[in-house]
C-alpha cells in the first residue's frame, strides 16, 4: 500500500486494538504505578481517533475506560505548541510519578481562556496522553508505549479545516511548519515502538483493527 509520508509503496500490518491493549496492560508501569501511553503526531492525522479506540480496548482488561488527556486542552492559544508541557508535568505527570490524582484547567477555544473548574485525572493503571508532542523526548523513559500516527499533509489539512473551518487556515499553516520543525529535531518517529498510518486504504474494521507501518 502506499506509504502516507512519502508516498512509495510499503507493507502494511493490520493489528487488533485488543492486542495493544493487552501488550500495555502487560508492560511495565514506569510513571509511578501508571503505565503511560503518548499518542503522537502530525495535526490531522488521526491521533484522537487512534487514542479513543485504544482506551475502549483498554477498558476490558483494566475493567475501565482509562483516563485519556488531550493536550490541545492544556494548549494556551496557538502559540503554545510546544511550550505548555511545565503546565501538563505539573499538574498531571508530576502527581502520578508520587502516586497521588492530578488534574488541569481545560483551555477554550471560544473563550480563549481556561476555565476554572479543574478536570481531574486519577492514578489509574494507564493513562493516554494524546496530542502534538506528547511523545517528546523528555517523557520517553515514563512511557510504556508511544505511537506516531501519520497521514499526507494534504489530507491533515483537509480534515482539519472540514472540522474548525476555514478562518483557521493562517494558523494552521504557521502550526504545521512549528510541529515539521519539533519532529525534525525531536526524532519522535524515530523513536516511536509504534507507527500508525492514519489514512488506511486497505478494507479493514476501523473500529477494531489499525494499520501499522513497520
Amino acid at each position: 500500500m502506499l506509504n502516507s509520508e512519502t508516498g512509495g509503496s510499503t507493507v502494511a500490518v493490520v493489528e487488533a486494538y485488543t492486542e495493544l491493549a493487552r501488550r500495555v496492560v502487560a508492560g511495565p508501569a514506569r510513571l509511578g504505578r501508571t503505565r503511560l501511553v503518548a499518542v503522537d503526531g502530525p495535526s490531522g492525522a488521526g491521533k484522537s481517533r487512534f487514542a479513543a479506540r485504544l482506551a475502549d480496548a483498554l477498558a476490558g482488561p483494566l475493567g475501565g475506560r482509562p483516563p485519556v488527556v488531550h493536550t490541545d486542552d492544556l494548549l494556551d492559544g496557538w502559540d503554545d505548541q510546544v511550550t505548555f508541557w511545565p503546565r501538563l508535568d505539573e499538574g498531571v505527570l508530576a502527581p502520578l510519578r508520587n502516586g497521588e490524582p492530578g488534574g488541569y484547567l481545560r483551555y477554550s477555544w471560544v473563550r480563549r481562556c481556561f476555565l476554572p473548574r479543574p478536570v481531574p485525572v486519577p492514578v489509574a493503571p494507564v493513562l493516554v496522553v494524546e496530542g502534538v508532542t506528547a511523545a517528546r523526548a523528555v517523557v520517553r523513559p515514563e512511557l510504556t508505549l508511544a505511537v506516531f500516527v501519520t497521514a499526507p499533509a494534504s489530507l491533515r489539512l483537509a480534515r482539519a479545516v472540514a472540522r474548525d473551518g476555514p478562518e483557521i487556515l493562517p494558523e494552521l499553516r504557521r502550526w504545521h511548519e512549528g510541529e515539521r520543525a519539533h519532529f525534525a529535531v525531536d526524532g519522535t518517529a524515530t523513536h516511536a515502538d509504534l507507527i500508525v498510518d492514519g489514512a488506511p486504504t486497505l478494507p479493514h474494521d476501523a473500529e477494531r483493527y489499525y494499520l501499522r507501518i513497520p
